[in-house]
């Protein structure tokens, strides 16, 4: 139990912040939102148990877990350089002077003091060549890693983490190299917003979609900006930059994880190419680390030059003679299997290709409008060939929903085609069964078009007046909910300010339950009808109805004191 002059300090200053600053010391402290709390005393209670200062000590940056730790020794107030963010956090009162429980904490965490910080490294000079390549092989890995997951979601295991079969999926698939670099591509793109989670999977986001479209440099420059501004606190500068990468390990004195996570943030700036190897600052990323804009002038020279043509060859395939232009890759890659990555790229056409791009809203008119504007050597016979002959067979089986009877309905003019599908096991998920000349299923229209489209039917979807529609099939994580701390907080925010009304009395009661509870000796100040005062040492033996009863011990009598007229109580020592 916090001291009594502690908590109701703390419930007197809880009163007096607004709805907002509440709202977000409660997000800070990790309150729930359904925390039962009836007024500010409550949580001045809660908020000085010791269990909640423990949770509250570790995101301190160096300067302020030193302050505290220095005025804790001292007995001194904090520094006025720190006091309010201390003060905002509930760890000191208003004068800056540490609560007696956080100081209790805090002195046997660190009785000598916090220990001083490693040296940083000594200067060596930059090695740009290797952060420049960094940060291009990257953000190219991490735009494989996005198109893999709009293929199909990234699976995530009860830590959060990717799953074994999803690191390798990732490996096999040329996105990456190691199962190491898919875990610290992924946390990149969820810190940075490209990827949601449903909880048990990985998500490309709206805005990750939108970021494939982007030029190369486009990508780099507001990824860059977006890992800057996620990056804690702590190793961030009042001007908005960031600290020496090389001191993030001392950052975080009360963080038992402070080095690991100071690692991994550490790994994602480098794989980014804003810090180097030898933890120093490469000329693009300079701006930011001071706080200011990004200029990509630097890194642009650096950079290998991208194409935007391809040599098409009879055999199928398309050599890229440089980084593609990531808007060009992407669409060519929705008609096209990319065989190998690297400066020059490779791509294979395929009847399957093609018929993909066909069910993603391509037509045979647009697919060799788009390559024989992108190829160098013009459109091969043989994949003009391919194209058309694609194109012809696509659309032979139609899906459509029934509007009377609400079942889909699958249609063909190949009698073969339809008993095919009637007798395919792999389609046994969507139940299709034969109604006269057509195939039907209670299945939705979108899930049995997508399932003929992985079995390889030539399958089109269609709408009630038989006209083509395209269907998307990537699932996009959903908007993020709002995250605004007052808006989560609003009903604990009420309940505390309703049940504060008359601090005061509530104050007053809280004390007299205790004693009551304690069975403790206090003396009680009693205003009497005449306006005069009498003390009455009682031991608090019970409490209600608007009344104190306790036993006098003086007069060695039972005595009822209604609460009303009692001015204050102080313990017997």
């Amino acid at each position: 139990m916090p001291e009594t002059s502690d908590q109701r300090a703390l419930a007197v200053s809880l009163s007096a912040r607004a709805d907002e600053d509440l709202a977000q010391l409660f997000l800070d402290r990790d309150v729930s939102p359904s925390a039962t709390w009836r007024d500010t005393f409550d949580a001045a209670d809660a908020l000085l148990d010791p269990s909640s200062i423990s949770r509250a000590l570790p995101p301190l940056t160096r300067i302020e877990a030193e302050a505290l730790v220095s005025a804790v020794s001292t007995g001194s107030p904090v520094p006025a350089e720190v006091r309010a963010a201390l003060v905002a956090r509930a760890l000191v009162r208003d004068d800056g002077v540490a609560y007696a429980a956080v100081a209790a904490i805090v002195g046997e965490r660190f009785p000598d003091g916090i220990p001083d910080a490693e040296p940083s490294r000594p200067d060596r000079a930059a090695a740009s060549d290797a952060a420049a390549e960094a940060a291009f092989t990257n953000a190219a890995a991490l735009a494989d890693v996005l198109l893999l997951t709009l293929d199909a979601p990234l699976g995530r295991i009860g830590s959060g983490s990717l799953g074994a079969a999803e690191r390798r999926r990732l490996v096999d698939a040329g996105a990456v190299e190691t199962p190491e670099e898919a875990d610290l591509l992924v946390g990149i793109a969820a810190s940075v917003g490209l990827l949601g989670s449903t909880g048990r999977a990985w998500l490309v986001t709206p805005a990750g979609k939108a970021w494939l479209r982007l030029p190369t440099l486009d990508r780099w420059q507001e990824t860059a900006k977006t890992l800057r501004d996620v990056l804690p606190r702590a190793y961030r500068t009042a001007e908005g930059g960031w600290i020496p990468s090389a001191s993030w390990p001392d950052a975080l004195p009360f963080d038992p994880s402070g080095a690991e996570r100071a690692a991994l943030w550490r790994e994602r700036f480098s794989a980014w190419g804003l810090i180097d190897a030898a933890d120093q600052t490469p000329p693009w990323s300079s701006g930011l680390a001071a706080g200011d804009e990004v200029d990509v002038s630097a890194l642009r020279d650096l950079l290998p030059p991208e194409v935007d043509r391809v040599y098409l060859q009879n055999d199928l395939t398309a050599i890229a003679p440089g980084p593609l232009a990531p808007h060009l890759d992407v669409r060519l890659r929705s008609m096209a299997t990319r065989e190998s990555r690297a400066q020059a790229s490779s791509y294979r056409f395929s009847a399957a290709t093609i018929g993909a791009a066909i069910t993603g809203g391509e037509t045979a008119e647009s697919l060799r409008d788009f390559l024989t504007d992108l190829s160098l050597t013009g459109l091969p016979q043989p994949l003009a060939y391919v194209i058309e002959r694609t194109s012809a067979q696509h659309g032979r089986v139609r899906v459509s929903s029934d509007p009377e009877t609400r079942l889909t309905r699958v249609t063909t003019t190949d009698p073969t085609l339809l008993q095919a599908m009637e007798v395919d096991q792999s389609l046994r998920s969507v139940a299709l069964s034969r109604a006269d000349d057509a195939l039907e299923s209670h299945v939705a229209a979108d899930v049995v078009f997508w399932a003929l489209t992985d079995a390889h039917y030539p399958a089109v979807a269609v709408d009630e007046s038989g006209a083509p529609r395209t269907l998307e099939r990537a699932r996009l994580a959903a908007d993020t909910p709002s995250t605004d701390p007052l808006e989560t907080y609003a009903p604990l925010i009420g309940r505390v300010r309703a049940g504060g009304e008359d601090s005061d009395a509530a104050w007053l009661e809280r004390e007299l339950d205790q004693a009551v509870r304690a069975r403790a000796v206090i003396d009680v100040t009693v205003r009497l009808p005449d306006g005069s005062t009498r003390v009455f040492r009682l031991e608090a033996t019970g409490l209600g109805g608007g009344r104190l009863r306790g036993r006098d011990r003086g007069a060695d009598v039972e005595r009822t004191l209604p609460l009303s007229h009692i001015d204050g109580i102080a313990p017997v020592e």
